[in-house]
């Protein structure tokens, strides 16, 4: 993927890498948010919302292929910049391997080799999976109400396909809260 010159590089910190994954409405941005208030650091939030809200306010058209690029590099952007100013951990409201799997949803199993590489180069510490027990809220981007059970399926799925250990989070908001906090208060405590 070609980098663009204005992106910022990585900040070689030691940082608990935290990535909130899953399905749309399931809270990912709220957590990433109140977890890094809580633990006084930095978030990075979901470019590829932004980048298509933007779009549908616009024009109202929705995602298309061409897309996937610019839409991944804003989220390395973002990743980088909160990884600059983070302090101890920093939280990812999802990252490219949500797009990858979007990507292959959305366009019967097609995800840009770019995207496909940088997902296999980069690494983080924690997986969040949210499950889809808490309600939908519809928005200008979100379409699949009705089929919340099979994309969490799809999700997960993705993270067993990588190999990535993950731990779901379940249950009302101030449950998920609660367990994450005490989930990275210990790995915070413990580090590898």
């Amino acid at each position: 993927m070609e980098k663009n010159n204005q992106q910022p590089k990585p900040s070689g910190k030691d940082l608990l890498k935290v990535v909130f994954f899953g399905p749309e409405s399931t809270g990912k941005t709220t957590l990433a948010n109140d977890l890094a208030v809580h633990f006084n650091t930095t978030w990075a939030a979901e470019y590829m919302r932004e980048y298509l809200q933007k779009k549908w306010d616009i024009s109202k058209e929705t995602c298309k292929k061409e897309d996937l690029i610019p839409i991944a590099q804003g989220q390395m952007k973002n990743e980088a910049f909160a990884e600059i100013c983070a302090n101890k951990v920093v939280f990812y409201d999802t990252n490219l391997l949500q797009l990858k799997v979007y990507s292959e949803v959305y366009y019967n199993g097609y995800c840009p080799p770019e995207i496909e590489k940088e997902v296999t180069s980069r690494t983080y510490d924690i997986y969040f999976l949210l499950y889809i027990d808490i309600p939908w809220e519809a928005d200008d981007l979100r379409d699949k109400p009705n089929d919340r059970e099979a994309m969490f399926q799809i999700f997960e799925e993705a993270l067993k396909i990588k190999n990535i250990s993950y731990i779901t989070l379940k249950g009302a908001y101030s449950k998920r809260l609660e367990t994450a906090k005490t989930i990275l208060e210990n790995a915070l405590k413990n580090p590898k």
